[in-house]
């Protein structure tokens, strides 16, 4: 595992962004562990988010134009990763991301930054159900361009309605690649590599066995 992926994991068991406990999801499955990466928030944490998301475009050779956050939380990681691109590989990618509802005064419209058009790199933190990214897929087809991948912060690797998971079903619909930062494996890699307690592995692998794809 590379080390801001191990970074990247401590940082989210210390400031919260991984919980461990019973969390029940929106599916109705009750999990082991949670993710927010609404609680990536201080400067420390932005820059290191920066650099674990440039380093995994970088990685997964991923070839853009722009780069895309959709509203809420993709907005700052859409912003954070164009400046760890910049800062860490030299490469300087426009971004835009979306309003929730067109403006009709100003420079009106729902995007906001730069132009959607050629190859789109969508950057957000988790895909649940794929909601979110048709959203985008109907904003990014309507400015003329198209998508070129997806990155996120960790994948669940977990099954959605069928039994594929919610990442390859956007993968195999969309004919481009999702890439994370973290999944679900390593995070259980880390929590052995670290010494966790085996009770919260051994919950965490039950819910693997259970749901993943």
């Amino acid at each position: 595992m590379q080390q801001y992926k191990r970074d990247f994991l401590r940082l989210a068991l210390e400031l919260g962004v991984l919980k461990f406990g019973e969390f029940t999801l929106k599916s109705g499955r009750v999990s082991p562990y949670f993710f927010n990466a609404g609680l990536f928030a201080n400067g420390r944490a932005a820059a290191a988010i920066s650099r674990c998301y440039a380093n995994t475009i970088a990685d997964a050779n991923l070839d853009g134009d722009v780069l895309f956050g959709p509203a809420y939380k993709g907005i700052p990681l859409a912003a954070l990763a164009a400046a760890g691109l910049f800062d860490h590989h030299g490469l300087s990618l426009p971004y835009a991301y979306n309003r929730k509802e067109a403006k009709d005064h100003g420079e009106g419209g729902q995007i906001v930054g730069a132009e959607l058009s050629g190859r789109v790199l969508v950057i957000d933190d988790v895909i649940t159900a794929g909601t979110a990214i048709g959203e985008s897929m109907a904003m990014i087809e309507a400015a003329g361009g198209t998508l070129a991948g997806v990155i996120i912060s960790l994948d669940r690797q977990e099954r959605g309605s069928g039994e594929t998971s919610a990442v390859q079903q956007v993968e195999e619909r969309y004919g481009a690649p999702v890439v994370s930062i973290v999944t679900l494996s390593e995070l259980i890699e880390y929590l052995v590599e670290t010494g966790a307690e085996p009770a919260l592995i051994d919950s965490i692998r039950e819910y693997q066995d259970k749901y993943g794809a």
